[in-house]
């Protein structure tokens, strides 16, 4: 058993610096599908959460609320929500998005969007505490002060994405409902290692974890490196 697991380590550690073909097109097509997840669930996350903790409105307790516990919902309930939509039966179902990397991308963005937000609206809301009386002495309005307060903590908001992204890449559930990890078309790292092992092929599911395993690592160290850089800027 050892010695097919250290062939298995062996035949996976090739086939990464091979550049396998099979293996790389299922990192790639994660990669895409989850950084367009995080760029369109930044784009809405940063205001939203900047303006929820700027902006005073009735029931901004709640919403807050419900947008923390949002950072928690089960991967498997947001792609059945996103099959449901994308169904030929739901609402969205015209748009042809079901078993497609466009449906494993609006379930992406579900899965990361409340993360984005909700860590954005408490470092903004802690920073707005910290120069609210010098952006209203200036005059600064609610989409000024979230512009400026924004750039100002980039580097803690950053760290978010990468949460956010983090999430993205090593996300099942959804994906597999949504998009039928079907084999050269919604394939993704995380469905292909569950089912390479089911099939009893361990070089192609350690390839991949090791590339996810990398991939986690690495986004954790650029975190780091920024949250030092931003401490940097503030001594």
């Amino acid at each position: 058993m050892g010695g097919d697991l250290g062939q298995a380590a062996s035949t996976a550690i090739q086939m990464i610096v091979g550049a396998d073909w099979r293996l790389w097109s299922v990192v790639f097509l994660s990669l895409k599908v989850s950084l367009a997840a995080t760029v369109l669930a930044t784009a809405i996350g940063l205001p939203l959460g900047a303006l929820i903790a700027l902006k005073s409105f009735p029931g901004r307790n709640l919403v807050t609320v419900i947008l923390n516990a949002c950072m928690g919902l089960p991967p498997v309930v947001v792609g059945l929500l996103v099959y449901l939509l994308l169904s030929r039966a739901g609402p969205l179902g015209p748009l042809g998005l079901l078993f497609t990397p466009g449906a494993m991308i609006v379930a992406q963005t579900l899965l990361v969007l409340p993360i984005v937000a909700a860590v954005t609206r408490q470092i903004i809301a802690d920073a707005w505490g910290e120069y609210r009386e010098q952006l209203t002495s200036l005059g600064a309005g609610p989409m000024q002060a979230a512009a400026t307060l924004i750039y100002d903590c980039r580097f803690s908001l950053v760290t978010a994405v990468l949460a956010g992204f983090g999430r993205a890449a090593a996300e099942v559930g959804a994906v597999l409902v949504v998009g039928g990890n079907i084999d050269g078309v919604t394939r993704v790292m995380t469905t292909s290692i569950a089912l390479e092992t089911s099939k009893g092929d361990l070089p192609q599911a350690l390839g991949l974890g090791i590339v996810l395993m990398a991939l986690v690592l690495a986004i954790n160290g650029i975190a780091l490196a920024l949250r030092s850089a931003g401490a940097r800027q503030g001594a």
